[in-house]
């Protein structure tokens, strides 16, 4: 059974659309295990904080399949596609990993690179990635997710964990 790992993220009602958002997810996926939850300052735009965490699940969904999922899930928290690339957003949900796939060898045309190039760019993706897959492979670098993290320029961008209460 596939292995996915996915980041979360809002800076719009970001408690409550993370709570919904993960409560979706379990109810999807297998096994889900969940990131601390990070805030970090919104990147490529002036706007609110962003409260962030990884997922880790099994799922017997194919690639297509989790991500028609995911965009119904955002769509259902009132995700705003008309919204320019970077921007406010009520959540957003992207595939991290799939197992080993890449996203362009998997019998479909789903429109994704996998590993997401996003895992060695954004502290707020490697760093809840690097705490649940410490020891995974990044198949593009052939380094750990934990090595990547301890390789990163931690001044480059600014990120620290929250106290989270997941009561609704």
């Amino acid at each position: 059974m596939p292995v996915l790992s996915l980041s979360l993220g809002s800076n719009i009602d970001g408690v409550s659309n993370i709570r919904k958002a993960v409560a979706a997810l379990r109810a999807e996926f297998d096994h889900l295990r969940c990131s601390m939850v990070y805030e970090s300052e919104a990147l490529g735009f002036a706007g609110d904080n962003f409260l962030n965490l990884v997922v880790v699940g099994d799922t017997d969904k194919s690639l297509d399949a989790v991500l028609d999922y995911l965009k119904q899930l955002e769509d259902s928290l009132g995700r705003d596609r008309s919204q320019p690339r970077f921007s406010p957003r009520t959540i957003d949900l992207d595939i991290l990993t799939y197992s080993d796939e890449d996203g362009e060898h998997t019998g479909s045309d789903c429109g994704i690179v996998l590993p997401r190039p996003e895992i060695t760019r954004n502290a707020f993706v490697l760093r809840p990635l690097a705490e649940l897959l410490p020891e995974q492979i990044h198949r593009g670098t052939g380094v750990s997710f934990s090595q990547l993290w301890a390789d990163f320029d931690k001044t480059s961008q600014r990120l620290w964990p929250v106290l989270f209460d997941w009561t609704p």
